[in-house]
């Protein structure tokens, strides 16, 4: 599909490269780092993007319950995102002589088989963490010094930040959701189209289920020539505003 003119690069520069407070917010350029990892050095994260969308998944620390689960649960999804092109790598404070061997009792404790194929950075000085803002001041390490928090950074080819979650210690994050947010990201950006909640699970009753929108700043000029079958749903106000296409209409 030829790019929109009003679709997803215009809707991209509603969102700054730069913060004026140093806080890390979407849009931004994601913060360039160098590291160890359980796959060897990583001289810069920026290359290891190399053109991709990525992953940045941290977790607070190495054998903890929580985390041993979503380590696991992740790796299986690591085909997946590995076949549509985006790199993952996760993330804590523990040094890569912890994470490997704690990725021992990560492989023995899934209920499935794996093999932890995408690097485990180890930042112990805590420098790549405050660049991202992902340190966790209610949980600490033995000495007093403050661990990750669950958070997630999805950053496009472009190495823009285009989505951030933060989880607590306690509770585990779904990586079904994680993979759902980065098909709609990938979509969103190829399609100039926006991906409605529950999607793809969504307006169904209207025999329009896993459909999307278009992106608000899609003319109605833009609109009629790449996406001729879109329909407009009524609403009250009776402004055109809910503008629906089919996912298969597109020429993925």
């Amino acid at each position: 599909m030829a790019a929109v003119p009003s679709g997803a690069e215009a809707y991209a520069k509603l969102y700054p490269e730069t913060s004026s407070d140093g806080v890390l917010r979407l849009g931004n350029i994601a913060p360039d780092f160098s590291a160890e990892t359980t796959k060897g050095p990583m001289p810069s994260f920026h290359k290891w993007i190399d053109g991709h969308w990525a992953i940045l998944f941290s977790h607070p620390a190495d054998f903890t319950p929580v985390c041993t689960t979503e380590i696991g649960r992740l790796a299986l999804k690591y085909d997946y995102l590995n076949s549509i092109g985006v790199k993952l790598a996760t993330l804590s404070c523990d040094p890569v002589s912890s994470h490997t061997k704690w990725l021992e009792d990560v492989v023995a404790h899934c209920e499935n088989k794996i093999t932890i194929d995408f690097p485990i950075i180890a930042d112990p000085t805590r420098e790549i963490s405050v660049k991202y803002g992902m340190l966790d001041p209610t949980i600490k390490d033995k000495e007093g010094l403050p661990l990750t928090c669950r958070a997630v950074f999805i950053i496009g080819p472009d190495k823009k930040l285009k989505l951030s979650l933060n989880y607590p210690a306690s509770v585990g994050r779904n990586m079904d959701e994680i993979v759902r947010v980065t098909d709609a990201l990938m979509l969103s950006a190829k399609h100039s189209i926006a991906l409605p909640a529950n999607w793809p699970n969504n307006h169904e009753s209207i025999g329009m289920k896993g459909s999307a929108f278009l992106l608000p700043t899609v003319t109605k000029e833009d609109a009629q020539k790449y996406f001729p079958g879109y329909k407009t749903c009524a609403v009250p106000s009776g402004v055109e505003y809910l503008r629906l296409t089919k996912i298969e209409d597109l020429k993925l």
